[in-house]
């Protein structure tokens, strides 16, 4: 029988989900590749989307004046015409659009998520695949546009990147990025819009997975929040971080890593040193 999810062991997952969610380079492939470095069990579908709890909660907290003018905004557009050219109304909008690609795919691929997905073949390409593509957009793209323009069309297409994340090891904040990115959308814009975007589907996919963790043989409910609320604290730090970095630096330290990693990960499949599931 294995051993349960100890104390250090959620330590240890909830720091690297909280420095990894907010940056590109897939927190789900670094649970899984930490996870397997050290011998442990794969924590699972269930344990990542409960810790992501924390790390969106934190996105909570740091965008809480926007997130609470976005609401008012939208309420109120429902049934004020006038409010409805309002930003801020339409950003509501926007959000609720650009999940519907990750609700649907997620419903339609749970089964796959949650057993064949997490193969670290796969989390090896994901990561190398979408490493090249997140730095070619960030080369070439023009990086003019703002939140103004947001749309309709831009909406969808930053939702269908973040469905890509359900793969592990595109990450979320780096597929919705890259989908900004190739739109023209300044680096700080598509990071902002991208931490928005992923706070329903969070909350969403941990309701629906919370309770698998009690059925689990390795991870527990205690060791989860712990996890958690580590996630939480970093998760913030990291955010704070990144905003302001964004502001005059390129994603290059991003992409390099996730490439580097990629290639170092099929290495230690190719050798044995890791088992790819």
């Amino acid at each position: 029988m294995t051993a349960e999810l100890s104390w250090l062991q959620a330590i240890i997952l909830g720091i690297s989900q909280g420095l990894t969610e907010f940056l590109p380079i897939s927190s789900t492939a670094h649970t899984l590749i930490v996870s397997k470095l050290l011998g442990w069990p794969d924590p699972g579908a269930a344990f990542t989307a409960v810790t992501q709890v924390g790390t969106e909660l934190a996105v909570v907290i740091y965008f809480r004046s926007d997130i609470a003018r976005i609401i008012s905004s939208w309420s109120r557009s429902l049934l004020n015409k006038d409010l409805r050219s309002d930003i801020n109304a339409k950003m509501g909008w926007y959000v609720i659009i650009g999940t519907l690609p990750i609700a649907i795919a997620g419903i339609l691929f749970r089964d796959a998520i949650e057993t064949t997905a997490r193969n670290l073949w796969l989390v090896a390409g994901a990561l190398i695949v979408m490493g090249i593509a997140l730095g070619l957009a960030d080369r070439f793209a023009r990086h003019t546009k703002d939140q103004t323009d947001l749309g309709w069309g831009s909406s969808i297409y930053f939702g269908i990147g973040q469905a890509l994340a359900l793969i592990p090891g595109v990450s979320r904040s780096g597929a919705t990025i890259t989908a900004g990115l190739l739109q023209g959308f300044k680096r700080d814009v598509v990071a902002r819009y991208s931490f928005l975007l992923a706070i329903p589907a969070v909350f969403a996919s941990a309701a629906l997975e919370a309770g698998n963790i009690s059925s689990d043989e390795f991870v527990n409910w205690p060791a989860t929040l712990v996890a958690t609320v580590i996630a939480f604290g970093v998760g913030y730090l990291v955010i704070a971080g990144l905003m302001k970095y964004l502001q005059t630096r390129t994603f290059l330290p991003f992409v390099i890593y996730r490439i580097s990693l990629g290639v170092v990960l099929l290495g230690l499949l190719a050798t044995g040193v890791l088992s790819a599931t």
